[in-house]
C-alpha cells in the first residue's frame, strides 16, 4: 500500500476512566470483537480477579489494577486499530497524561453509578488542552444507576464539552431492557452473560414502528418521549466538530456482558480521526510526509523478566518507518537502527518489518532513550507536548543492603526513566530523592526494585509541597539562591536545578525575593530552552 493509504487505514486511540469504571473489560471486549483474543477476564470482585489481558506486570495481577500502560494492536472492519489501556488510578496519572500525547482520540468510560469522578475531570482537563476527540461510554447499565439525563447534565457541566447521545437506555439495572440506536434505528435487546443472537437486534422503521411494543411494552412510549427530548435538546452529531474536541458521541452499554459495545466500535471506525500532525519545537509535522519521524512516550524495563529487557514504546508520526534502517537521535545527534522493533498484544509481541503513522512500535533500548526523544529521517527537530509535572509526594531513599548498590542504583535509575517517578540528586552525599503524585507508585517502585534489580530499600518521608525547576538569565542570583537555599535544592536527571517548597507560602515568598528567577511546575521550559538557543 501507499503511504496515504495506510494512514487512511490506521486509528489510534486511549481508553481513559476513572478506577472501576470498567476500563480494561471494555478493553478486552474490543479485543474480542477484533479476534485478538479468545476468551477475556472477568471482573468477579473487587478482591477476586482473572489477570486481564492488557495487565501485564505482576504487581497488576496481584493488585487487580492496571499501573502501566498496555499498547494492543488489532484488525475490525478493514481498519488497524492501536488501542492503548490506561492506568485509572490517580497515583499513576503521569503515565497516561504522556500516553495521551500519543493517540489520536480516546474513548471516555463512565460508571453510570458514580457519575462523574475527580480522576475524570483531570483526564478531560488534559484531552481539552490538546483538543483530542472523545467518545463517551456509560458502563454498567445492568446495575441500577442514575437517570440518564441526570447523567448527561453532569457531563456537560464537569467536563465542559457538548455531547450527543447515539444510543438510548430502556431502563436500567433490574428494569434494563436494552438500547435503542438513534443513528441507525436499531433496537439492540439485553441478554445477560454476553451472548448475542441475531433475533437480539431489531431494525425498526422508526420510533412509531409497532414492534417496539411487542418488544418493550409499556416501556415503548417512554423511549419515544426520551427520543423527542434528545432530538430537541442536543444537536445533531457534528463529525469536525467532534475532531475538534467540541462535541462527544456518548454510548450506553454494559461492557462485561458485552453490550452496546459493538455499536460504540461500529461507530468509532466510522468517525474517528486518522494519525493526525503533531508540533515540534520547528513545524507542525504531517503523518503523509515522506520522512520517517517519531517520538518516544513511554519506557518499560524488564516486560520479560527473564530477558531483562527494556523497550521503548515509540509513536510514528510521519514516513514509514523501516526495521534495520538507521535514523537520526535528535537529543544525542546520533545515527541508530533497531534490528528487532516490536509490535504489541499486551504481554505478547512480534518483530516487524515496518511501521506507518498512526502505529506504536517498541524498540529495544540499551539506555539511549528517554521519554520525549525524537526519532527523523530528516530534520533535527524535536516532538513538544510530552511534559512531566511537579511531584507532590517526596521519599529519600535508603538502601537496605550495601552489597546491592550497584543494583539499586541502576533499577531507581531505570524505573524513573520510565516515568513511574521522578529522580533528584542531593549534595552533598549523592542523596537519591523519588518524587511523586501518588502513594501507590512508592510500592511499584519498591516491589519492582526488589523483584527485577533484587535491591532492597527503604523510603523515608520528605517535608516538601512542591519541586519547582528553576531557570533564569542572571547566574548570579541564581548562585546567590542555590548558596541561602542549598538544604533545599537538587539537580533532576538532566542537572537542572530544583528547588524543593516546604510549602506553598515559602515558595510565593521564594519568587518574591528572586523575581529574576522562574520557578516552573513542568518540565516544558526544557523546551523553551531548546528553541531559545536554536534562535
Amino acid at each position: 500500500m501507499s503511504l496515504p493509504e495506510e494512514i487512511a487505514k490506521r486509528r489510534t486511540f486511549a481508553i481513559i476512566s476513572h478506577p472501576d469504571a470498567g476500563k480494561t473489560t471494555l478493553t478486552e471486549k474490543f479485543l474480542l470483537f477484533g479476534g485478538a483474543i479468545q476468551t477475556a477476564g472477568a471482573v468477579k470482585s473487587n478482591k477476586i480477579r482473572k489477570s486481564a489481558t492488557s495487565d501485564f506486570m505482576e504487581i497488576e495481577r496481584q493488585r487487580g489494577i492496571s499501573v502501566a500502560t498496555s499498547v494492543m494492536s488489532f484488525e475490525y472492519s478493514g481498519l488497524l486499530i492501536n488501542l492503548l489501556d490506561t492506568p485509572g488510578h490517580k497515583d499513576f496519572a503521569e503515565d497516561t497524561y504522556r500516553t495521551l500525547t500519543a493517540v489520536d482520540s480516546v474513548v471516555l468510560v463512565i460508571d453510570c453509578v458514580k457519575g462523574v469522578e475527580e480522576q475524570t475531570e483531570r483526564l478531560m482537563k488534559v484531552c481539552r488542552m490538546r483538543a483530542t476527540p472523545v467518545i463517551i461510554f456509560i458502563n454498567k447499565l445492568d446495575r441500577d444507576g442514575r437517570d440518564p439525563f441526570d447523567l448527561l447534565d453532569e457531563l456537560e457541566e464537569k467536563l465542559h464539552i457538548s455531547l450527543r447521545p447515539m444510543t438510548w437506555p430502556v431502563g436500567m439495572g433490574k428494569t434494563f431492557q436494552g438500547v435503542y440506536d438513534l443513528d441507525q434505528h436499531h433496537l439492540l435487546m439485553f441478554r445477560p452473560g454476553g451472548v448475542r443472537r441475531t433475533e437480539d437486534v431489531l431494525t425498526i422503521e422508526g420510533l412509531d414502528d409497532p414492534r417496539l411494543e411487542e418488544q418493550l411494552g409499556s416501556a415503548a412510549n417512554a423511549l419515544r418521549e426520551d427520543a423527542e427530548l434528545i432530538n430537541g435538546v442536543y444537536d445533531k452529531l457534528d463529525i469536525e466538530a467532534y475532531h475538534r474536541g467540541e462535541i462527544a458521541p456518548v454510548f450506553f452499554g454494559s461492557a462485561v456482558n458485552n453490550f452496546g459495545v459493538q455499536e460504540m466500535l461500529e461507530a468509532f471506525v466510522r468517525i474517528a480521526p486518522p494519525p493526525q500532525p503533531r508540533p515540534t519545537d520547528l513545524r507542525d509535522v504531517k503523518p503523509n510526509e515522506q520522512m520517517f519521524s517519531g517520538f518516544v512516550f513511554k519506557i518499560h524495563a524488564n516486560i520479560d523478566p527473564k530477558h531483562r529487557d527494556r523497550i521503548a514504546f515509540l509513536r510514528v508520526c510521519s514516513g514509514k518507518f523501516e526495521r534495520n534502517t538507521f535514523y537520526q537521535h535528535t537529543r544525542l545527534h546520533k545515527q541508530v537502527r533497531f534490528s528487532n522493533p516490536y509490535s504489541f498484544m499486551a504481554r505478547s509481541k512480534e518483530v516487524i518489518e515496518e511501521a506507518w503513522p498512526g502505529d506504536v512500535i517498541g524498540l529495544y533500548d540499551t539506555g539511549i532513550f528517554k521519554i520525549g526523544d525524537t526519532l527523523s529521517e530528516g530534520e533535527a527537530f524535536t516532538y513538544r507536548g510530552i511534559p512531566s509535572f511537579s511531584p507532590e509526594i517526596f521519599r529519600e531513599v535508603v538502601n537496605n543492603d550495601p552489597m546491592k548498590s550497584k543494583q539499586l542504583d541502576k533499577g531507581i535509575r531505570q524505573l524513573t526513566e520510565e516515568g513511574v517517578a521522578q529522580l533528584f540528586i542531593k549534595e552533598p552525599g549523592s542523596k537519591k530523592i523519588v518524587g511523586t503524585v501518588g502513594e501507590l507508585q512508592f510500592d511499584v517502585i519498591r516491589y519492582r526494585l526488589e523483584h527485577e534489580y533484587g535491591a532492597r530499600s527503604t523510603f523515608h518521608h520528605l517535608p516538601y509541597y512542591k519541586a519547582c525547576w528553576i531557570t533564569t538569565n542572571n547566574p548570579v542570583k541564581l548562585q546567590e539562591f542555590l548558596r541561602y537555599k542549598s538544604d533545599h535544592v537538587a539537580t533532576d536527571k538532566d542537572g537542572n536545578w530544583v528547588f524543593f517548597a516546604e510549602s506553598a507560602w515559602i515558595l510565593n515568598v521564594s519568587q518574591e525575593n528572586y523575581p529574576e528567577l522562574r520557578f516552573h511546575t513542568n518540565s516544558e521550559f526544557k523546551t523553551e530552552q531548546a528553541e531559545n538557543a536554536q534562535a
